[in-house]
């Protein structure tokens, strides 16, 4: 088999429940119907990394992860924060030890926010002020995420934009770099380029609209076949709670505001297929970007995909 640049790095978006895990079996595993090369895979999934949180995340089978080392599963409790920086720092680590091995790292998931900052770097923010950061903590318990969140718009709106009202962390950590700095946190970002770290290959799957809907919402019911209902319950019986940062995901925080499990299967449905529109947004005008139309009902595709890498892989060997 021939040498791959040492520091070539394939990255593989793609949404919820649109195949990429299938996909990476046949692509990357020795069994494999269309195997490339020999390759480690690195998860971009930020709820994959809490354990416990199988089933509601679809994290890819023991089985398979035999097949294929897999990185960043597993890593923490639900109930501590991990950020895209924690991701960035970790992935970059795994990315070593794999190159090492002679392998090939493959950055795989759905959520773009994670895979934009890996391509590009994480903005360099201040550090944490710790005396400013428990005034803030303690304020959005007493006065609640609303005030606060309305605070931030203020100040931040882009920030307060790409945050959601119910995430705690991210709103006070927002404030807490204005109010050290006076600056927003977009003041700080990177100048546009890709990081000159690694030779980026970066491969977008874009599937059906329609019927990556319908994947998704035939998922959250196999989902509920497996067990997610007795999953969610093992989790609050050990203590995890609604303002853990693994339960605030899709498929667990719903829990937290019905008891009607019907209703609440519709509206881990509803909240999954509007996520999956928006996955998207942080992965847009990326520089080399390989986009493919990908059913991955189809045979073809595969194929596609498959032409697609091995022409781009052939052309950085050494």
């Amino acid at each position: 088999m021939k040498n791959i640049n040492k520091n070539t790095v394939i990255v593989i978006f793609a949404p919820t429940a649109s195949g990429k895990t299938a996909m990476t079996r046949e692509l990357f595993s020795p069994s494999g119907s269309h195997f490339i090369f020999k390759g480690e895979v690195i998860s971009a999934d930020s709820q994959s990394v809490y354990k416990g949180m199988d089933i509601g995340t679809a994290k890819p089978d023991f089985a398979f992860r035999n097949e294929i080392p897999h990185h960043l599963i597993d890593i923490l409790t639900p109930d501590k924060q991990f950020n895209v920086s924690d991701f960035v720092d970790l992935a970059d680590e795994a990315c070593e030890k794999i190159i090492a091995k002679g392998a090939v790292p493959i950055v795989c998931g759905g959520t773009g926010f994670y895979i934009r900052n890996f391509l590009y770097g994480v903005p360099k923010t201040p550090e944490s002020d710790e005396k400013l950061r428990k005034q803030l903590k303690e304020r959005i318990i007493k006065e609640g995420n609303e005030v606060l969140y309305k605070e931030l718009q203020k100040v931040d709106l882009k920030s307060a934009e790409k945050i959601h009202i119910n995430d705690a962390y991210r709103i006070c950590r927002a404030l807490e770099v204005f109010y050290l700095t006076g600056k927003t946190r977009d003041e700080f970002l990177l100048k546009p380029g890709l990081r000159d770290k690694y030779n980026f290959i970066f491969i977008v799957l874009q599937p059906p609209r329609e019927k990556l809907y319908e994947r998704i919402r035939q998922r959250v019911d196999l989902m509920f076949e497996q067990g997610l209902e007795q999953e969610v319950q093992k989790l609050i019986k050990d203590g995890y709670t609604k303002d853990s940062p693994g339960l605030k995901a899709i498929g667990y925080s719903e829990w937290f505001e019905n008891t009607d499990v019907e209703k609440i299967k519709e509206e881990i449905k509803h909240h999954s297929t509007k996520y999956a529109k928006k996955q998207y947004t942080y992965i847009r005008d990326i520089p080399g970007s390989l986009v493919v139309d990908y059913d991955s009902d189809s045979e073809d595709c595969l194929e596609k995909v498959y032409e697609l890498l091995t022409k781009v892989y052939n052309s950085v060997i050494i």
